[in-house]
């Protein structure tokens, strides 16, 4: 038998596929039954977090594996196969231990060094025994898993490089601002009551938010959550419980909203949020000197527009003047410059026809624009200037078809957008928050998508190099002890086989020699028997040592071919020590 492991990740697959490619518990207790039932698997394991989603399996075949593995995959995750085998990845005997011991030391996760990923192997592990589907080898690798990742996490300073999932959207939303200053009195809403809502939860209570409230659907889950932050000693914290219905009424007053839910739809709608948004006094945009800047009206901003821009041009009005002959929206794409451009320069006519321009040269030099009315009488001779221009402008356009680009527009100041008044946290696989959400003013939302583009450019700690050679050197010694394991069965064999012989040769010792006395007989059955071990010390620690080497393998076949042992017989062995196991007590994870 072989592991193998087939799967996706933040790492192999856009958010878009894992968030359908999602797995409910109903999904991954049926994909386990369904993969120890398929002809190349003897056990079978699941780890499906908000950014993985990965099949183990003790296989007999590798390509027969890997196709009835991602089979399977397509299949409970609803995601068609064509679709979802671009984003797979395959792992296979040492590699595939390689990866989940890499996962478990959170060097594989969106935020690396976050130590939730050990909770989540735990939960396969046990989801995987109670189902009776994780055999010796998955037992032996997941819970090694679990110890390698406490190792790596004990021996190096590997929470350092990374924090957990939440505390790593929280630092996003807070948009360099420190966590505990940003999150100091507001008011939180967390929606649910999980493993994931409920470190949020504390997360939030630790930075000093002044009250949480949850919501769930299940009451008395979130009743116990509230209690829990309300009378623990770190996460002292007024907290109270609400039904999922009263959701829109605590937006409208929380400043800070985190969900994490099991639901397969969204939880919260851009319409929702816009709604708890509207009506709220907007936060004062920054400014690029630093300060805050009042929110504008729709008429200051009409106003401030008005206002003269570089290089002393008169921008042009937001609504065409009466008697006007250019068409100022066709004007604006065709010059690609914003509302607000000068019609002083030659880029803001550039693409103009050249009958457009005749008509317009004629317009300003009537003075009948608001650009001429408005201006002193000694600014009359620039005006003729402007509109011998634009003759010649004209004339050009009539010899080549358009006015050339000569230059590029002046740029134009853009209102900076105002500071969000709800922060809203998705931590949901599939998401629970309207990605609409990300384009509203009032609100600032980080989901998994947007953390996982945040994550990818994460400087690195030196810790991971002494967490990579951890993992290395585990992997070997995991390697090296299920080879050596894998030969026991026929070095047991071999063993009884040589205890039978001498038990028979006794026997036809005492038929010849009917008067050897107790004395006797004993001290010959035990010389047979010193020296049959001394013949099989040697060879049968020599070839553990050789079996736990790479390509070791082979060895238990040469053994039993030199040996002429029984294929059932080694095979009775194993299934004594597998149903040894099953009768003691059931292996919990570390």
């Amino acid at each position: 038998m072989s592991l193998l492991v087939v799967g996706l990740s933040h790492r192999s697959a856009p958010v878009s596929v894992l968030e359908r490619a999602s797995l409910n518990a109903d999904d991954r207790v049926k994909l386990l039954q369904d993969t120890v039932a398929a002809e190349p698997a003897t056990e079978a394991a699941v780890l499906a977090t908000c950014n993985r989603i990965e099949l183990y399996a003790d296989v007999d075949k590798f390509h027969a594996g890997v196709a009835e593995l991602s089979t399977l995959l397509a299949q409970h995750s609803g995601v068609g196969l064509e679709e979802l085998t671009p984003h797979l990845y395959v792992h296979y005997e040492d590699r595939a231990v390689h990866h989940l011991f890499s996962v478990a030391c959170g060097l594989d996760s969106m935020v690396v060094g976050e130590g939730q990923i050990l909770g989540q192997i735990k939960d396969s592990l046990a989801r995987a025994q109670e189902l009776h589907t994780a055999g010796r080898l998955l037992n032996d690798l997941f819970q090694q898993a679990l110890r390698v990742g406490k190792r790596a996490h004990s021996e190096t300073g590997i929470d350092r490089a990374g924090q957990s999932l939440v505390t790593f959207g929280l630092e996003q939303l807070s948009a360099g601002t420190a966590v505990t200053d940003w999150a100091h009195g507001k008011k939180a809403l967390v929606i649910g009551a999980g493993s994931m809502s409920s470190l949020a939860a504390a997360t939030l209570a630790r930075a000093g938010v002044g009250e949480i409230v949850i919501a769930n659907r299940t009451q008395e889950r979130a009743e116990r959550l509230a209690r829990i932050l309300t009378e623990g000693d770190d996460t002292h914290v007024p907290a109270r419980a609400v039904p999922m219905d009263a959701v829109p009424v605590e937006l409208t007053r929380a400043d800070i909203a985190v969900s994490c839910t099991g639901a397969t739809g969204l939880v919260l709608t851009a319409e929702a949020v816009a709604a708890a948004v509207e009506g709220r006094p907007a936060a004062p945009a920054a400014r690029p000197d630093g300060g805050r800047t009042a929110p504008q009206s729709a008429g200051s901003r009409t106003a401030a527009a008005a206002e003269p821009g570089p290089r002393g041009t008169t921008p042009l009005p937001a609504a065409a003047e009466e008697g006007c002959p250019l068409d100022l929206a066709t004007v604006e794409q065709l010059a690609g410059v914003e509302p607000g451009f000068s019609l002083l320069g030659e880029s803001a006519v550039a693409g103009i026809d050249a009958a457009t321009l005749e008509q317009h040269g004629a317009w300003v030099d009537g003075g009948t624009s608001l650009l001429e009315r408005g201006r002193a009488r000694d600014a009359q001779a620039e005006a003729g200037a402007d509109a011998e221009l634009i003759t010649a402008l004209a004339a050009t356009a009539a010899t080549v078809g358009r006015v050339p680009e000569l230059r590029k527009p002046e740029p134009v100041a853009v209102l900076p957008r105002p500071e969000p008044v709800l922060f809203v946290l998705d931590l949901a696989m599939p998401r629970d928050v309207d990605a609409a959400v990300h384009r509203l003013a009032g609100a600032r939302l980080v989901d998994i998508e947007s953390l996982a583009e945040a994550s990818a450019d994460a400087p690195m700690a030196a810790d991971v190099d002494q967490v990579r050679r951890i993992v290395s050197d585990e992997v070997a010694a995991f390697g090296a002890a299920q080879r050596a394991a894998h030969i026991t069965p026929t070095v047991v064999a071999l063993r009884t086989m040589a205890a039978d012989v001498v038990a028979s040769e006794i026997a036809r010792l005492e038929g010849r020699l009917p008067g050897l006395d107790d004395k006797h007989r004993a001290e010959i059955t035990q010389t047979v028997r010193r020296v049959v071990d001394k013949l099989l010390h040697a060879p049968t620690v020599r070839v553990k040592q050789l079996a736990a080497e790479p390509g070791g393998a082979g060895y238990a076949d040469a053994l039993r071919t030199l040996f002429d042992l029984d294929p059932e017989t080694v095979a009775s062995v194993s299934r004594a020590d597998e149903d040894s196991e099953k009768n003691g007590k059931n292996r919990g994870p570390a």
